[in-house]
């Protein structure tokens, strides 16, 4: 069974993305960036992803206390390593666009226009139908909403007409009683954060376009949700994946049976747009609030440093970051995720620390991982927002080791700053 599985994961995963056979060469005399007096382990920890981890390209950025500590970038952006990772190399986050998308939702709640505790259904009327008149904006957010894959199956041409969009996301039927079951909504959530977010912005925007003018441009950052045609191709960082084969065999057998049965809810979750393609450039120009912002790695640090640090910026309200702060909010039957099939934490839009996922120094911390082991997190208790993601895909359970090297690193680097 299980080399049937394997087999399978090699026609059917990622298939989109080329996979990645070129080795960094002499990943020393390609670690580029700076780190603070003190910051030095978190670079040799950089460096030693190229040398035992197999980095392929990737960009690390810390924050501590409102200033930039650490911000590093190597190894390549492309396959035929011809082209350097830069500076301003961007790369798409996947899922830990989520934590944008979240974060973006949290500042309308800062300024009055959204009610966690409100039904979706005050400010989108036609979300109401089958069953859904009671669901809160907080069940919605928190994947308890029972509408983790539409009934039909969305295009990206689907996606673009967000006017039809809207009409079909507000006629799904949940698939469970909402509130009383988690289920990771892996790629629907962002459709319909995007959806609240043009109901309740006095300006009608999108979620991409008010994250872009209200977020991004205050905090003087590059990190787009639907990639803008200025933007050109080599600055671009290529997507890649591992083996597949490699993949397959050391993921859960039940993880791969969910990916590759069609009718499977994590299959099925997974999909939306079914045409998506990472590298292409319609794909990258979409609004998929839950998987394909992409930017410059150090934006996603800085986002969630000024999260943590106060919100002075963008007048964030003192109230909103309690809200973020606060405890995973677990639905009846507990927190094994009805979709994943494992335990997970999750709060208004974001992942928490949970004891098979730990992050930051307390459960107060929260932040999003993203396919391939990138991530971004914000630590209110030490002021501390931290960001990492590469370009080449791991489909495993390894992929955050990479990530986890890093932040260990940053928070001993703190420690230390602190006496402790």
């Amino acid at each position: 069974m299980r080399r049937a599985v394997v087999l399978a994961a090699v026609l059917l995963v990622n298939l989109a993305c080329p996979p990645a056979r070129v080795r960094v060469r002499e990943p020393g005399s390609l670690v580029r960036g700076n780190v603070a007096p003190g910051f030095e382990e978190v670079r040799e920890e950089f460096l030693r992803n190229f040398t035992e981890r197999g980095e392929y390209g990737a960009a690390c950025c810390v924050w501590w206390r409102g200033e930039k500590v650490v911000d590093l970038w190597g190894g390549y952006a492309d396959i035929r390593a011809r082209r350097p990772w830069q500076q301003h190399t961007c790369v798409m986050v996947f899922s830990t666009t989520k934590g944008m998308s979240a974060l973006a939702l949290a500042l309308c709640h800062s300024r009055g226009w959204l009610d966690y505790d409100a039904p979706v259904a005050r400010y989108w009327p036609e979300f109401a139908a089958n069953g859904k008149a009671e669901i809160t904006v907080r069940q919605l957010l928190g994947h308890q909403a029972g509408l983790p894959a539409p009934d039909r199956r969305l295009t990206i041409s689907d996606i673009e007409n967000l006017d039809a969009l809207a009409e079909v996301l507000a006629r799904q039927r949940p698939l469970w009683p909402p509130g009383t079951r988690q289920g990771y909504h892996l790629a629907s959530l962002g459709l319909y954060e995007n959806e609240l977010l043009r109901r309740v912005d006095p300006l009608g925007r999108t979620l991409g376009r008010f994250f872009a003018e209200e977020v991004a441009a205050p905090l003087g950052i590059r990190f787009y949700i639907g990639l803008p045609d200025t933007v050109p191709d080599e600055r671009l960082a290529t997507i890649y994946r591992t083996s597949l084969v490699k993949a397959a065999l050391t993921r859960p057998l039940s993880e791969d049976l969910g990916m590759l049965r069609p009718r499977a809810l994590l299959h099925r979750a997974t999909r939306i747009p079914a045409d998506a393609d990472p590298n292409s450039r319609r794909t990258r120009a979409i609004e998929q609030p839950s998987y394909n912002g992409i930017g410059e790695v150090r934006a996603v640090a800085r986002v969630y440093s000024e999260f943590a640090t106060g919100g002075r910026t963008l007048g964030l309200d003192s109230a909103t970051l309690a809200e973020l702060a606060g405890p995973p909010g677990l639905p009846d039957s507990g927190r094994v995720d009805f979709v994943l099939h494992e335990p997970s934490w999750f709060r208004l839009g974001l992942f928490k620390p949970g004891r098979d996922f730990w992050f930051g120094s307390t459960i107060r911390s929260y932040g999003h991982p993203g396919l391939g082991g990138s991530m971004g997190f914000a630590d209110p208790d030490l002021g501390l927002g931290f960001a990492y993601a590469p370009n080449r895909l791991g489909m495993n359970r390894d992929s955050g080791a990479r990530r986890r090297a890093l932040a260990a690193a940053a928070y001993r680097c703190v420690e230390r700053a602190l006496g402790r």
